[in-house]
């Protein structure tokens, strides 16, 4: 365990951030699931641009990589653009 008073109030805000990159996602994650289940193309075509901002969020902040963030992002594209 930490000593000095920094090293525990690193501790303490690692363990914070730690939580908020889980929250935040999560429920991308759960975004992007909604979106792979919807078979309408109109309803996916408004989700799209919530579950992409979202995703570039993340990667903003380092909680996935980049290229993460842009096949995410392609694939999503594509599946909605499949739709009839």
């Amino acid at each position: 365990m930490a000593n000095h008073p920094s090293a525990k109030k690193r501790v303490r805000s690692d363990n914070a951030k730690r939580l908020r990159n889980r929250y935040y996602a999560k429920t991308t994650r759960t975004a992007i699931k909604k979106l792979k289940l919807t078979s309408n193309k109109e309803e996916a075509q408004e989700k799209l641009p919530k579950v992409v901002s979202l995703i570039d969020r993340l990667a903003k902040k380092s909680v996935i990589h980049k290229n993460k963030a842009a096949n995410l992002k392609s694939k999503l594209t594509r599946r909605v653009n499949a739709l009839q």
